[in-house]
């Protein structure tokens, strides 16, 4: 709030009261004042009021930069009212009466979309659930009835699942904290987990799988570990080149982490494109000219999950030779139950 504005807002009453001082001025003469009079009343009245602009310019300074200050530091801005002081002056008072009416319903709107946002992650993942059941029975079918046909068929149900699952830690991604549990797991049983839930796609594709240095533990959920990995191993297969195709896991510990090290031999990522991969819906030249069409949600639901859980996850590449995926897990966890 700077002075100039102030009294800028002021101009009026300013008129006003040296109006007034002239009235004064001019009375004075008509009944033959003494020159002290007409000189000592309007300097005091000039001087009073300056005095008292003077003040309230400084208590209104000290308020509003208070309030710019608070809101400088506070994340939810909408929550000002609630820190405010009451300030000593009726305008301040006013501004805040308007501040904790409009917090109010700024919250009652938050809560409004927010059961909203609850409701429909709730229906997802109860239509997810409930679709899973179908999912499982056809594949006891093709099971049971193994032909070439029935073999395509299960390809595509793979995919189907893998989406439905991805619809379903992509619903719980913004409460990660409510659905995680913390403790230690072994990292051979999660890679050996993956491979389990993608070995169909290894043999069709006829990809090789080199694992080696991999059993350590690390402090994190495993079934969001799963899901992650299962999320970089269904890039590298979708991304493979046509022959000699190969992913390779292992591990390396740190002083304070170890890391995951997914690396394949595929179509890589062209230069400049290597970071974007985590952007939601980016594809990249390699995703546009598949003949698998990518939707761009895979990396960065992978990235969002590594960030609510504390692990770094890092990707390199080079166009035509490979992708290497690295997760780096703290090994100071402070979340183990």
């Amino acid at each position: 709030m700077s002075f100039k504005r102030f009294i800028k807002d002021k101009i009026l009453q300013i008129f006003l009261i040296l109006f007034a001082v002239f009235t004064i001025e001019v009375f004075l003469i008509c009944f033959s004042a003494e020159t002290f009079l007409l000189i000592y009343v309007p300097t005091c009245i000039a001087l009073i009021y300056m005095i008292s602009i003077l003040i309230e310019y400084f208590y209104k300074r000290k308020f509003y930069k208070n309030i710019f200050d608070l809101l400088e530091n506070l994340d939810e801005k909408y929550l000002i009212a609630e820190i405010l002081q009451n300030p000593s002056f009726e305008e301040g008072k006013i501004l805040k009466e308007i501040l904790e009416e409009t917090d109010k319903a700024m919250i009652e709107n938050v809560n409004k979309y927010k059961y909203l946002q609850e409701d429909y992650k709730e229906y997802i993942e109860l239509w997810i659930h409930e679709v899973k059941m179908p999912i499982a029975t056809a594949k006891m079918i093709i099971e049971n009835n193994k032909n070439d046909v029935t073999k395509n068929i299960d390809e595509e149900i793979d995919k189907i699942e893998n989406y439905t699952e991805q619809a379903l830690f992509y619903a719980r991604s913004n409460v990660v904290s409510q659905d995680y549990y913390i403790k230690k797991s072994n990292l051979k049983d999660i890679v050996n987990e993956v491979i389990r839930k993608n070995k169909t796609n290894f043999l069709g594709e006829k990809i090789s799988v080199n694992i080696h240095d991999i059993d350590f533990e690390v402090n994190t959920d495993s079934k969001w570990i799963v899901f992650i990995l299962n999320q970089i191993v269904q890039n590298s297969i979708k991304y493979k080149k046509r022959e000699d195709s190969e992913i390779e896991f292992y591990s390396e510990k740190g002083k304070e982490n170890v890391t995951l090290h997914i690396k394949d031999n595929g179509i890589g990522i062209k230069s400049g494109e290597e970071q974007r991969v985590f952007d939601k819906g980016f594809t990249g030249s390699n995703g546009r000219k598949s003949a698998q069409k990518s939707i761009g949600i895979g990396l960065y639901l992978s990235k969002k999950l590594c960030d609510k859980l504390g692990i770094g996850i890092d990707l390199k590449s080079k166009e035509n030779e490979f992708t290497e995926v690295s997760l780096v897990f703290p090994l100071n966890s402070y979340n183990i139950f």
